[in-house]
């Protein structure tokens, strides 16, 4: 039972309340109020239902709200060359929320604060909400400070009440107006379709039959609508917000599968997008009905005088700073360094976020009032208005034209540039890296390869030094790779004019140089570790043949100073000519065992001449025998003086 008095009561609090006065535009006043993630809103006449406040915080509704309020705002604002993307976060500045109402409106704002403080935000927000105050709608507990801080519902209910003023609350049908009178529109229009029966704002539109009725009725060559069925739901509504925004010029505001997987579709949501088809087929008329009466209310004359000075005014001033704006767009001179770079494209984003938007607002104000102006000397049969020369609406939007041709190709410039010098900013760090890596490789490579070890090393030791240097050979080789890599860098970063390339280029000189300096050096030492080991074999050769001649000739040398020194007793003269005959026969074989002996010198003296000649120094230690050159020569002396 509580439940049902709750939901009856529901059914009669009324959104809006007011009164309609006709025959001539009147104020009413709007009262809005914001609570608990809910909003109701007394205004200018009475609803026959209400939101269920309850549901209002199903997160379907709030996502239809944000989608549908979010397209309608950038129906209006990309008339300005904007748009917004995220509803809550894009009017916080408030620079676009007075952009809008000025697009809407038609009207021209007070300036806004261009700082990116708090408090200029919060001014530039009171600023707006002090215009829809303006204009009869008494907005409460709905402050600056909550669309400053993003508050999603507070953003929501202020847009709402932006749309209930400036796009339902002029909609008169029979005696009726507001939502009455768009309800009736939409039933008169949709009367004579089968399956359609349009009663409210939210579930009369779920199978999007309504709505493709609404295009028919009035384009009847872009649907069929007999073709058309009850059970395909999001094909009737897709159909239709497709068809409405390639034709009509109405953007989608909605999701099909959204209506249709929502019990009640949020009404506001509806409510915006229908009121886009009512401006749509229903607007030229009101707007020429509106003109008139304005034509009669004001003084044409002094306004429309008043009007061309501010438009020659307006005109001027947008001119000169579009004038001055293109040549700094124009600079393509880049700057050396990622922050300077960095520097010009923040500039640039300043410019575009808070120079450019007042002069895109001054532009659409200047349209605006040259359409303005045109009208008003139509309606009262005046001679159109020609703007002095140079100033016409044509050469304004060619100069904006061109001033954005020139904004669009230098961001482009600035991003290239940047991306050019982050490419250069990563090879210059390769550069050191590598060049850091090969330098630290190189330390004492060149004092390694000129040593002269190998001139007192023995043959092993000679052998040990070159299968060393083989090795050392094979990490050079593998280095080599290294080295390339450093001279293609810097030859990259020149290509790419590096602003520090003269460094780049003497560091990799440098280690081209030291890499050529280390090949000549290592072939060096090898020719020079082959050349003393094919010494020292030939040396060794040369003492085992000393060796194998030096041992069978001391043996005899050991046998002839025995036997010359051997005791003897003769007893006869013909023993004694015995020994003399066989002394004899020794001394004959004298002069062919100092050949034997010469040659035996010949070789130490062969092997010293080596040594001496390519500068080797010998140890002087036969390592095949104990004999010496000195102990056969001394050897030699005393058989001969035996």
């Amino acid at each position: 039972m509580r439940e049902r008095e709750r939901e009856r009561e529901r059914e009669i609090n009324s959104l809006y309340r007011g009164t309609q006065n006709t025959g001539q535009m009147t104020q009413v006043e709007t009262h809005v109020t914001y609570n608990h993630n809910t909003y109701v809103v007394e205004e200018y006449m009475q609803q026959e239902e209400d939101w269920d406040r309850d549901l209002l915080l199903d997160p379907a509704w709030e996502k239809q709200q944000r989608k549908t309020f979010t397209a309608w705002c950038n129906s209006h604002l990309r008339k300005a060359g904007t748009q917004i993307e995220n509803i809550e976060e894009d009017f916080r500045n408030g620079l676009k929320l007075m952009l809008l109402l000025e697009v809407i409106s038609g009207e021209r704002l007070p300036k806004p604060d261009k700082g990116k403080m708090r408090f200029h935000k919060i001014a530039n927000v009171n600023k707006a909400l002090d215009y829809i105050a303006s204009k009869g709608v008494k907005l409460v507990s709905i402050g600056a400070e909550e669309i400053v801080d993003g508050n999603l519902k507070m953003t929501l209910g202020m847009i709402w009440t932006i749309i209930l003023r400036f796009a339902i609350q002029d909609i008169s049908v029979e005696e009726t107006s507001a939502k009455e009178g768009l309800l009736l529109w939409c039933q008169r229009k949709t009367a004579p379709y089968r399956n359609v029966n349009v009663q409210n704002f939210h579930i009369s539109w779920k199978d999007g039959l309504a709505l493709c009725a609404l295009i028919h009725r009035h384009r009847p060559d872009l649907i069929d609508y007999s073709k058309l069925r009850k059970d395909d739901p999001i094909g009737n509504l897709n159909q239709a917000f497709e068809v409405a925004e390639k034709y009509l010029d109405i953007p989608k505001m909605l999701d099909a599968e959204d209506i249709v997987n929502t019990p009640k579709p949020d009404e506001k949501a509806i409510m915006t997008y229908v009121s886009c088809f009512y401006h749509a087929f229903a607007g030229a008329e009101q707007a020429e009905t509106a003109a008139n009466r304005i034509c009669k209310v004001l003084a044409v004359n002094q306004e429309n005088e008043k009007l061309m000075e501010e438009y020659e005014k307006l005109a001027s001033e947008l001119l000169e700073w579009i004038r001055r704006t293109i040549p700094w767009l124009e600079n393509r001179m880049p700057e050396k360094t990622m922050r300077a770079m960095q520097q010009k494209l923040e500039d640039f984003r300043d410019y575009r976020r808070v120079h450019k938007p007042p002069r895109v607002q001054e532009k659409c104000q200047l349209e605006i009032n040259f359409n303005t102006l045109q009208t008003k000397l139509r309606l009262s049969n005046r001679p159109a208005f020609m703007p002095s020369e140079g100033k016409m609406v044509s050469d304004i939007a060619n100069a904006w034209k061109g001033l954005e041709q020139v904004e669009k190709g230098y961001e482009e410039w600035l991003l290239t540039e940047i991306r050019r010098l982050e490419r250069l900013d990563h090879l210059a760090e390769k550069f050191k890296q590598k060049c850091a890596l090969h330098e630290a490789w190189t330390s004492g490579k060149e004092e390694l390869l000129s040593r002269k070890d190998y001139e007192s090393a023995s043959l092993m030791e000679i052998r040990a030094l070159t299968r060393k240097h083989e090795a050392f050979e094979s990490d050079l080789a593998a280095h080599q790779d290294r080295v390339e890599q450093i001279a293609a860098i810097a030859q990259e970063l020149n290509e790419l004019d590096y602003h520090d390339a003269a460094t780049v280029n003497s560091r990799c000189q440098g280690i081209c140089d030291q890499w050529d300096t280390l090949g000549t050096l290592t072939q060096k030492r090898r020719d020079a570790l082959e050349r003393n080991e094919k010494l020292l074999e030939t040396i060794d050769q040369l003492y085992l043949e000393f060796a194998k001649r030096a041992a069978p000739f001391n043996n005899w040398m050991d046998g002839a100073v025995e036997d010359l020194q051997d005791m003897f007793i003769v007893h006869s003269i013909e023993e004694i000519q015995s020994l003399i005959t066989a002394h004899e026969q020794f001394k004959a074989t004298l002069p062919e065992a100092d050949k034997e002996r010469m040659a035996i010198l010949g070789i130490q003296n062969e092997i010293s001449k080596i040594a001496q000649t390519y500068g080797i120094k010998l140890s002087g230690i036969n390592p095949y025998t104990n004999l010496s050159s000195q102990e056969v020569a001394s050897k030699w002396d005393k058989v001969k003086t035996l």
